[in-house]
C-alpha cells in the first residue's frame, strides 16, 4: 500500500474531539481519521445509488407487483 503524508489543519476543538473519540474507540488518532475520511465518500456514493434507483422506479409497476401478492392471511407467528 502506498502511503502519503498530508498536513491537516483542524480547529483545536475538532482535534480534541477526534482525540477523545479515538481514545474511546481504542484506536490511534491516525486510524480514526482514516476511517472518518473513508466513511464520507461511501455515504455520498450510497445517496447517489439510491437517487439513481429511484429515478428508474415506477409507481405503477410497483403497484402491479404488489397486486400479484398472495391473498393468504398471516399465519400463526407471522404477526
Amino acid at each position: 500500500m502506498r502511503r502519503n503524508n498530508v498536513a491537516l489543519r483542524l480547529q483545536s476543538s475538532l482535534l480534541e474531539e477526534a482525540r477523545k473519540v479515538a481514545e474511546q474507540e481504542g484506536v490511534a488518532l491516525n486510524q480514526f481519521i482514516n476511517v472518518a475520511v473513508a466513511e464520507n465518500p461511501s455515504a455520498l456514493r450510497t445517496e447517489d445509488y439510491f437517487r439513481e434507483r429511484a429515478a428508474r422506479g415506477s409507481v405503477g409497476r410497483a403497484r402491479e407487483t404488489l397486486g400479484k401478492a398472495g391473498k393468504v392471511a398471516a399465519g400463526v407467528g407471522d404477526e
